[in-house]
């Protein structure tokens, strides 16, 4: 027996389609998943809605449940909350999370999902992806206690960052973006807002996450000497310039990159993806995080936000859709 099921296709770099979809039954080990919650990674989202992906790339960027290949058609996404429908006892009606596209009904193993906490709303689980992320950027970090730090680029990612810094002991973070609207999301995590102008110099850390020429370099020069740029920006088929004359060898400046494809190696003897995912959902508890979701649609607007989505007037950081 099989389910009807629907799910958003990324079609063309103008946009993507709801197309229907068929449901398997779950089988021993499987659990079927009602969605309730999705949301767009806008970042990585845009590169694959725009093709840009390379193709060197072209596996290495798949999602966990992804279908079709880049660039386009594909079922791409990966930040998904909703209720078990059917499975193992201890996982029917749970409320989890999964690393799965935009779809309506899913099978997955029961071990690609994670319960969601009772003290973490669904509708902020779905932000689960992204802090994963932030949690793996601060193990490849590993910031001090007292450290001046800046995160230059304040989208989800960034955003993500610079709410786990501001919660580390010493620590004095400023969050560095030219949008001044991004001043409100620093006021609701308890630290400062700077333009790249404006931004504080000499620190130790400085964690970027613009995918710009100018924010990569303006991470370089807010460093003092000996610090490190954690880069954390996909750029994608984009070609970068990273300013490495003048002083950066004298200052024994370190540019390291990050990425949340494999554990960090400072972990990866001691923790697995279940574990980093776990811990994700955990933090969620921080109402702060609220911040982060900016706008929402229902799941049957899909296409149409695509669309604003490839035009850059979808703006703001995480976008929310729900579900019938």
């Amino acid at each position: 027996m099989t389910r009807a099921a629907q799910a958003f296709w990324f079609t063309s770099a103008a946009g993507g389609e709801v197309r229907s979809a068929e449901v398997a039954a779950p089988q021993d080990g499987e659990v079927l998943v009602r969605t309730r919650f999705s949301a767009l990674s806008r970042g990585t989202e845009s590169l694959v809605l725009r093709g840009g992906v390379p193709e060197s790339q072209h596996e290495v960027m798949r999602a966990p449940y992804q279908e079709g290949d880049f660039p386009w058609p594909v079922k791409y996404g990966y930040l998904n909350v909703g209720e078990v429908l059917s499975g193992p006892p201890e996982l029917t009606g749970a409320t989890v999370f999964c690393l799965y596209p935009h779809q309506t009904e899913y099978v997955v193993p029961a071990s690609a999902v994670t319960v969601v906490p009772d003290d973490v709303p669904a509708a902020r689980a779905v932000l689960a992806g992204t802090v994963e992320t932030a949690v793996n950027a601060l193990w490849d970090a590993a910031p001090l206690v007292g450290d001046r730090i800046a995160v230059v680029g304040a989208g989800m990612v960034g955003c993500c960052v610079a709410r786990l810094l501001s919660r580390f002991p010493g620590v004095d973070v400023q969050l560095v973006d030219p949008d001044p609207d991004r001043a409100e999301v620093a006021d609701a995590f308890g630290i400062r807002y700077a333009t790249p102008e404006t931004a504080s110099g000499d620190l130790d850390l400085v964690v970027h996450a613009s995918a710009t020429d100018s924010g990569l370099a303006r991470s370089l020069d807010l460093l003092g000497r000996e610090g490190t740029v954690v880069e954390l920006s996909w750029y994608g088929d984009r070609q970068v310039s990273v300013p490495l004359g003048e002083n950066f060898h004298s200052r024994r400046l370190t540019v390291r990159g990050s990425q949340v494809g494999t554990v960090s190696p400072a972990r990866a003897a001691r923790r697995g993806y279940g574990d980093r995912m776990a811990l994700a959902l955990r933090l969620l508890a921080d109402p702060a995080f609220d911040a982060l979701i900016t706008s929402e649609s229902t799941f049957a607007e899909l296409p149409a936000v695509a669309v604003r989505l490839a035009d850059g007037t979808l703006r703001g950081l995480a976008h929310r859709i729900t579900y019938p």
